[in-house]
């Protein structure tokens, strides 16, 4: 008797996913991740048709509520059309034959092609990349891993998430090294690279192993120069034997896709981030690349799923194999999503890393400027493209954060955010969906606040 439910063979499911990118950019795709818009508007349908060379045709490619200004929508982002249409492919493939995609060499071909295409958008080898869920998940998996003894230092500032925070806090609570933290500026709003470079250099001693960092502060703006202080820690590192040398661990999930950087542009040993936010990627996707030599400092804690590990596991010894690969918590995820990945990339690449960066660069001027032209307005990003990249964050006199951003939604149809920290302020952060005259609306609508 034929099964009434049609299933459909991996390895076409395989070659699909592989064409996603290509085929999947210029297709039409279900809305199957619409909803109702905070305004109660209908989210526009994705288009079917996409130019990546024209904006309007990237901003259609996302069923956003139309009437929204959304300039929060890179925290958790909506998923442009072949990034929905790959997810839909693998999970109707996993509903229709689930044992087709059981453990075993479905996640290994499609995990690989994921780190294929993130490799080659950062740079870097496949087999330095670790997959993980989210940017707190991979900063868990870093610092819980990281070899480290009592007496030795880690070294972090005091405008971190509270994920590093807690991270770093666990593994010196393990290992017995010490904490230490420094600020790198005091306002923020006057920020200088050079100024945070001396005070990173002011506070490195002889014990300190690890400098663990955010390269956009998503409380205040501020981005710190990476690749500056990477160069400093070259010149500290000169004279240290290897287990001794400081590791410069990036939480850069609010630069990524924002900033067309690689990972040699920035010069960091560890590299941990999320993809939903500025590349749009599947909701819970990250990873954390790191040096072949930052990686042989650092121990695996979760169980892998990879080959090299279940080999190690038939003939009774130690996995052996790449970092990237061990280092990737096993279990089960939401594979749908992870192997999405290589979709996200290419619509990415597609529109052109450089010209996103720009568009961001050219819509965080023109509202930092609108901003500041605000007397009930105190900007608190620093004006410098240097120092400040696509987060722009500012306080209004008189109004909490929380109420500011509830009048612009209700009043203005703008979608901003509250920062979530002890001390918090409003966050915009213009993308690929949002547009110069979006960017005026803000201002017009922050204006109307006083």
């Amino acid at each position: 008797m034929t099964d009434p439910v049609e299933t459909v063979p991996r390895r076409s499911l395989l070659l699909g996913a592989a064409l996603a990118g290509g085929g999947l950019l210029t297709g039409a795709c279900t809305n199957a991740n619409a909803g109702a818009g905070a305004s109660g508007g209908a989210p526009a349908p994705a288009s079917a048709k996409f130019d990546p060379r024209d904006w309007t045709s990237v901003r259609a490619q996302f069923p956003l509520t139309p009437n929204l200004a959304h300039f929060s929508a890179f925290m958790l982002s909506s998923h442009p059309a072949p990034v929905t249409a790959a997810i839909t492919k693998f999970r109707q493939g996993l509903d229709a034959n689930p044992i087709e995609f059981g453990m075993g060499m479905a996640d290994f071909e499609f995990s690989s092609q994921a780190r294929q295409a993130l490799a080659k958008y950062i740079g870097t080898q496949p087999n330095e990349i670790a997959l993980t869920d989210s940017a707190t998940m991979g900063i868990g998996l870093l610092y819980g891993g990281l070899a480290l003894k009592e007496g030795d230092e880690i070294l972090t500032t005091s405008h971190e998430f509270y994920s590093t925070y807690e991270a770093v806090r666990l593994r010196a609570t393990a290992t017995g090294a010490k904490v230490r933290t420094i600020r790198l500026y005091d306002d923020p709003a006057q920020a200088k690279a050079d100024q945070m470079v001396a005070r990173v250099k002011a506070a490195i001693t002889s014990k300190t192993r690890v400098l663990a960092m955010t390269w956009v502060h998503s409380i205040t703006g501020v981005k710190i120069p990476v690749k500056q202080i990477a160069a400093l820690l070259a010149t500290v590192n000169a004279g240290r034997r290897e287990p001794d040398r400081v590791l410069l661990c990036v939480d850069g999930v609010h630069g990524f896709a924002a900033e067309a950087a690689t990972m040699k542009d920035l010069g960091a040993d560890f590299f941990v981030t999320s993809t939903h936010k500025w590349l749009f990627g599947p909701r819970g996707t990250g990873f954390v690349w790191g040096t072949p030599a930052a990686w042989r400092r650092h121990r695996q804690i979760i169980p892998s799923f990879s080959m090299p590990a279940f080999q190690g596991w038939f003939t009774g010894q130690p996995p052996g194999g790449a970092p990237g690969d061990l280092a990737t918590p096993g279990g089960y995820h939401t594979f749908e999503h992870r192997w999405a990945l290589p979709a996200a990339v290419e619509f990415h690449t597609a529109i052109g890393p450089a010209r996103v960066a720009e568009q961001i660069k050219t819509q965080s001027e023109q509202l930092k400027a609108g901003l500041a032209g605000l007397r009930h307005v105190r900007l608190v990003t620093p004006r410098s493209a240097e120092v400040s990249a696509g987060v722009i964050c500012c306080a209004v006199e008189g109004m909490h954060p929380e109420a500011v951003v509830e009048r612009l939604v209700k009043e203005h149809q703008v979608a901003a955010a509250a920062t979530p920290y002890r001390e918090t302020y409003v966050r915009f952060g213009p993308s690929m969906v949002t547009t110069s005259q979006e960017v005026d609306k803000a201002v017009r609508a922050m204006a109307a606040l006083a």
